[in-house]
Parts: C-alpha cells; sequence; structure tokens
C-alpha cells in the first residue's frame, strides 16, 4: 500500500490535472456533455497507456542511449522543480500548451491524445517520474500496484475534468491560483526529492 499511495501522491501532484481544465473547457465548449465524457475518458486512457510506457520500456530506451538512471532523475528534477516555479509565481496556473497549439487544437476532430493526454496530462514531468519509478529490484506485486497507482490517477483526472466547469465556478480566479500554488509547491519537494536521492547514490557509487 505504501508503494500505491507513494505512486498517486506523486504523479498527481506531477499530473495536476486541475491545470488542465481551462484548455478542456475552452476545447470542448461546443460539445454536448456525453462527448465531453468520451473525451475526457479518452484522454485518461491515453495518459495510462503513456504513463505505463514510460515506466515499463523506459529504463531500455535509456540503456539504450546509454544514460544512467540517476542522471535521468537530476535531468527530471530539474525539469520539475522549473514547472513548480512556473506555478509558484503569479499566473502559474497557465496551460502547458501555446496559444498557437491551443488554435489548432481546435480545429481538430479528436483533442484526447493530444493536447490532453500529451501534453497536458502526461508531459516530460511526469513521464521522467514513471521512469524513475522503476528499478530492478521490484516485485511483481511492487509492478502492479504502480500500475494501478497509473490507474488511479487518471480516474482521479477524469472525476476532475467532468467537474470542471463546477470546480472553475466555485473556486473562481484566487482559488485556482491558490491551487496552482499549493501544486507548485508540492511538484517542488518532489522535484528536490529526485535531485538529493540521485545525487546521494552518485556519491555512493
Amino acid at each position: 500500500m505504501e508503494i500505491l499511495l507513494a505512486t498517486f501522491t506523486t504523479l498527481f501532484s506531477v499530473v495536476n490535472p486541475f491545470g488542465a481544465m481551462p484548455v478542456f473547457l475552452t476545447l470542448t465548449e461546443d460539445e454536448t456533455p456525453s462527448q465531453r465524457g468520451q473525451i475526457g475518458l479518452r484522454a485518461c486512457l491515453y495518459m495510462v497507456g503513456v504513463l505505463s510506457v514510460s515506466f515499463f520500456a523506459g529504463q531500455y530506451v535509456l540503456n539504450f542511449f546509454g544514460i544512467n538512471i540517476h542522471h535521468l532523475r537530476i535531468a527530471g528534477g530539474i525539469l520539475l522543480m522549473r514547472s513548480a516555479f512556473d506555478l509558484l509565481t503569479p499566473g502559474g496556473n497557465r496551460a502547458k500548451v501555446s496559444d498557437a497549439t491551443l488554435e489548432e487544437s481546435m480545429h481538430k476532430e479528436d483533442i484526447s491524445f493530444t493536447p490532453l493526454a500529451m501534453p497536458m496530462l502526461s508531459g516530460p514531468g511526469s513521464m521522467a517520474v514513471c521512469i524513475g519509478l522503476f528499478t530492478k529490484k521490484l516485485t511483481y506485486l511492487d509492478m502492479g500496484l504502480i500500475f494501478f497507482g497509473f490507474v488511479l490517477v487518471a480516474f482521479a483526472a477524469y472525476i476532475i475534468l467532468m467537474s470542471s466547469l463546477r470546480l472553475t465556478r466555485f473556486l473562481g480566479r484566487p482559488g485556482m491560483a491558490a491551487l496552482a500554488r499549493i501544486m507548485g509547491f508540492l511538484t517542488l519537494a518532489i522535484g528536490v526529492n529526485f535531485m538529493a536521492t540521485a545525487i546521494k547514490a552518485l556519491f555512493q557509487e
């Protein structure tokens, strides 16, 4: 249960589905509630697929390019800290996609994979976290629990996306800004932990 809880809490902070709400509402404003639900469900299923591939195949990709896992964790920590500082600054709950990408996405038939699943829900930071979770000491039960953690994060993201209109109205702009700072602080702590753990392991080696 500790592995499951650690996977869920770490990934949920990095995925930050609250940050995807404005983009989701903008891109689905002309859709019916059922169509909006289908888009959100597909996006979350895609997210589980991306995270799972990163977790199970990421180590092999690193070995192919000769990249040490500790180096990846340091790079991932820097990336998470940068994202966290963006969230901690005023206006930090802005979208992870550019205006040009957002404009292009409004003319796409299916937005569930891009930009919703990637990069909004499963971006470089969450993929780096998933790769960093894999170690040779993991048992099949541990890997199953981690995968179940991915599913729980996707389920929570789906609930948040489906409730995005109500949450936006309830929280308002000040509430969304405060929520972004909370998620940013948690992401910053995760990034620091990634870097500290990797640096300690390198020195021990």
